[in-house]
This record gives C-alpha cells, structure tokens and sequence, in this order.
C-alpha cells in the first residue's frame, strides 16, 4: 500500500539495441540507429565481359608475311593480349613482340597473356612500321598491321588471299595512316602532327632511335 502524498514514477521504457528510428529529422535517441534495407546483387559484381576476338587473317602473303592483324585501337596494352593469346593457340606461346614506334602512341616494355610476360620491344632500324614481329619457341613471324582506322571493306580487302603482294599491301597501310594523320592534323588546326616519335613508358629520356632485341 502506498504511502499517503508520495508519487512514484512510472519505470523507464527499454528499448531493445539496434532499433529502427524512423520518426523524421529529429534527433535520434540514445541508442537508436537508421537502418535501410540494403540489397547486394552478386550475379554481376564478379562476371567480366571477355574481350572481342582478335581480327586476323592468317594466310601467308607474297613477300614474307605470315599474316594480317586489324586491331581495334592503337593501344597496345589493350590489344596485344587479345594477339598473343589468339597466336599462342597455332604458333605456341608468345614470348617477345617487336613493333616500330611509328604509329603506337604508348610502347609497354611488356604485357600480360594469361598471367605470363610477354616483352614488347621496338626498332625504328630494323622493324618496318606497318609490321608487328612476334616470337615464340618456333622462332619470329611476321605480321601486317592494318591501321584499325580502316574501313571494314578496305581491311577486308588486304586481310583476303587475292594475291596482293607485300609492298601492296604495305603501301595501302602507309596510305590509310597518312590520311589518319592528316585529318587529325587539320582537325586541330594544324597543331595535332606529332613533332617527335613517342616513348616507351617510364622513359625520361629522349625519344626512341632504336632498340633491338
């Protein structure tokens, strides 16, 4: 029985840990967190779309070509994994690539195929600039790169065993890229002609006067 004039308050509310405050923009309570429902979609977060198929024409040419490659840019650590890998399959695994800097904005001292190293090196002496070297444990074969500013008609034309000899088909590259390099050229107003070759990357020095392998 409670004594006469003594009030007693009521026992404070618990509120279980962690609770859901979602009153509005007040101040949360002690103990008190926001939660939202979160929904994590692990069908895609570790699914990677394989890279397109390297363009090849393996027919040899009059002249000392093993083949015709279209790449899908100038970027050659992008597009010579796709290479190596396509080649290792028929000619054994990749070991070394030389190209001429001429048309290669970056040179990579090296590139991955499938976790192993494949060294990329360049001659501006030796190595012709419409020409990618590509060694393995078979020995070096030779292959002709159409720019890959080229139409699909055109590049289908020199990837094709219609008997066009080498210096045909070298001189229709040497075509296609000095109207690449002219419509760049006058699309800058004059200011886009490269003055210098580039360097390989991590190179401070001057530009490239050629290396061999």
């Amino acid at each position: 029985m409670k004594a006469p004039g003594v009030f007693r308050a009521p026992a404070p509310l618990r509120v279980p840990f962690p609770a859901i405050d979602s009153a509005g923009p007040h101040p949360r309570a002690r103990g008190q967190v926001r939660a939202m429902a979160v929904t994590i979609d692990h069908t895609t977060s570790s699914r990677r779309t394989p890279p397109p198929a390297a363009r090849l024409s393996l027919i040899p040419a009059p002249g000392g070509l093993d083949g015709m490659w279209w790449p899908r840019s100038r970027a050659l650590t992008r597009e010579l994994p796709t290479l190596t890998a396509a080649l290792g399959d028929l000619w054994g695994r990749i070991t070394g690539v030389t190209v001429h800097p001429a048309y290669w904005p970056v040179l990579p001292h090296w590139v991955s195929d499938a976790g192993r190293t494949v060294q990329v090196d360049w001659s501006t002496e030796e190595q012709d600039p419409h020409r990618l070297t590509l060694f393995s444990a078979d020995g070096r074969r030779d292959v002709l790169v159409i720019p890959p500013e080229t139409g699909a008609d055109a590049a289908a034309q020199l990837m094709a065993d219609d008997g066009i000899d080498v210096p045909a088909r070298e001189q229709a590259a040497d075509r296609i890229d000095a109207r690449n390099r002219e419509e760049a050229w006058e699309a800058h107003g004059g200011a886009g002609r490269p003055s210098s070759l580039p360097r390989p990357i991590g190179s401070a020095g001057p530009s490239p006067v050629g290396r061999r392998r």
